[in-house]
């Protein structure tokens, strides 16, 4: 099954920050709680929460209690690293939307971006272990 690809706005993008930060489930009391600079009422965190579920960039991870009752827990259903690599390749294809395969994306980057001999190794060496595969 492959990952979503979704863009979010920049309120989305701070809840997720702060759910990748943690890295554990959390209820929307805590994300209001750990989001930095940030504070927002329950109404409009609960409308956030719920375009991410919409958008799949979360999943609900579970049930806590909270009061008296019980509330979901959050994850995200991407790491950073792939919501980056979401992100790049959006950009990507808005650029060249004709020609946009996994070999002109990678010699995009390749070409724009200045690797180190060490980090031009290991991106040859997960081109060789993906080749062997």
């Amino acid at each position: 099954m492959s990952k979503p690809v979704f863009r979010l706005t920049e309120n989305e993008e701070q809840i997720m920050e702060t759910l990748w930060r943690e890295a554990k489930p959390l209820s929307r009391s805590e994300v209001i709680n750990l989001t930095v600079d940030k504070t927002w009422k329950d109404s409009s965190i609960h409308i956030l929460l719920n375009q991410l579920l919409e958008k799949d960039a979360i999943t609900v991870d579970g049930f806590v209690k909270t009061g008296k009752s019980f509330g979901r827990t959050y994850s995200p259903s991407v790491t950073k690293d792939e919501f980056d690599m979401m992100q790049l390749k959006l950009e990507y294809n808005k650029l060249q939307p004709k020609k946009s395969t996994a070999a002109s994306f990678i010699s995009y980057l390749v070409e724009s971006e200045s690797f180190s001999n060490e980090e031009l190794n290991q991106l040859i060496d997960i081109l060789n272990s993906k080749k062997d595969k």
